[in-house]
């Protein structure tokens, strides 16, 4: 049964058996250093606009000792663009704790793959930059694409046959780049998604997201890639090890059932489900109660009280 939601200003709440809401006013017994794993588009900013106050709020935590990691799907841009984003709204950032898709793919690799040297990029700069920073030798799928329509090599060659293929979005996706990636891995080069998100929205509607150029390469190829992005683990835990923490320990906040609830349900999280972004409560209120999350919050006061209690 749906339960009343108390409206802004209001200083009550409901309580539900199967939901924690944020009571406004309800105050900590005793402070309690938090790892806070915070997604970006839907919780801090929708587009090119701040959410109201939540910046405030994670400005505060910090000042309270807890830790804040930004975590994005996303994996055009670089961490740095993200960073100069969020301190102009007056959120507590550093260079460390930005992390986007394309950084944990550097991370996986370097960690779970050592053996990787030369990596073909079907993706945007962003994840060029992150690649290039530790250390990999980057082609670029645009450049592969016009070596093998000069020149008249197949994909593999072109590519200056990389140990890996890594996919993003794609902006300027053309059929031939996605072709010289086909061919790599069809040649046994490793296969790694930097996530599976099937779409991207946008201020001019929802488009493709890297998750669709990554279904096309799997039904090229008929191999399954090693995905990095939420709701997989990898994304969660290169957060947490950036502040040298464990993502067990993390509390994620996020508006997206399917990445950042399910993210934080695969390394053992807490979770709080913001009414900011993607997701209603009644889609949260659906869920089986085993698949809830710990705390839903309908704007910043609200997460602000569930931090506090947590």
């Amino acid at each position: 049964m749906r339960r009343p939601v108390p409206t802004s200003g209001s200083r009550s709440c409901v309580a539900t058996p199967e939901i924690v809401r944020a009571c406004r006013g309800a105050a900590s017994i005793e402070p309690v250093s938090l790892l806070l794993l915070v997604d970006l588009d839907g919780v801090v900013y929708r587009g090119t606009e701040p959410v109201p106050g939540v910046a405030r709020v994670l400005a505060d935590r910090a000042d309270l000792g807890d830790d804040v990691v930004y975590v994005t799907n996303n994996s055009m841009h670089y961490g740095a663009d993200y960073q100069a984003r969020l301190a102009g709204m007056g959120a507590p950032v550093s260079p460390r704790t930005v992390v986007s898709s394309a950084r944990a793919t550097a991370a996986y690799l370097r960690e779970h793959d050592p053996g990787i040297r030369r990596v073909l990029v079907l993706g945007a700069a962003g994840l060029e930059r992150e690649l290039r920073d530790e250390g990999y030798d980057v082609v670029t799928a645009g450049a592969a694409a016009t070596r093998a329509a000069q020149e008249g090599l197949d994909g593999f060659a072109a590519a200056g046959r990389p140990d890996a293929v890594v996919v993003g979005l794609d902006p300027n996706l053309t059929y031939l780049r996605l072709a010289v990636a086909s061919d790599c891995i069809r040649a046994g080069a490793h296969f790694i998604a930097t996530n599976r998100d099937p779409v991207y929205p946008t201020e001019r509607g929802v488009r493709p997201g890297a998750g669709s150029l990554v279904i096309a390469l799997e039904t090229a190829t008929g191999v399954v890639p090693v995905s990095i992005g939420k709701p997989a683990p990898y994304l969660l835990e290169a957060a947490a090890a950036a502040v040298g923490r464990s993502a067990a320990e993390a509390v994620m906040i996020g508006d997206n059932l399917a990445t950042d609830l399910a993210g934080a349900r695969a390394v053992g999280a807490r979770s709080v489900v913001m009414l900011t972004g993607v997701t209603t409560l009644a889609e949260v209120e659906a869920l089986p109660p085993d698949a809830r999350p710990t705390a839903v919050a309908a704007d910043a006061d609200e997460l602000a009280a569930v931090l506090a209690r947590l």
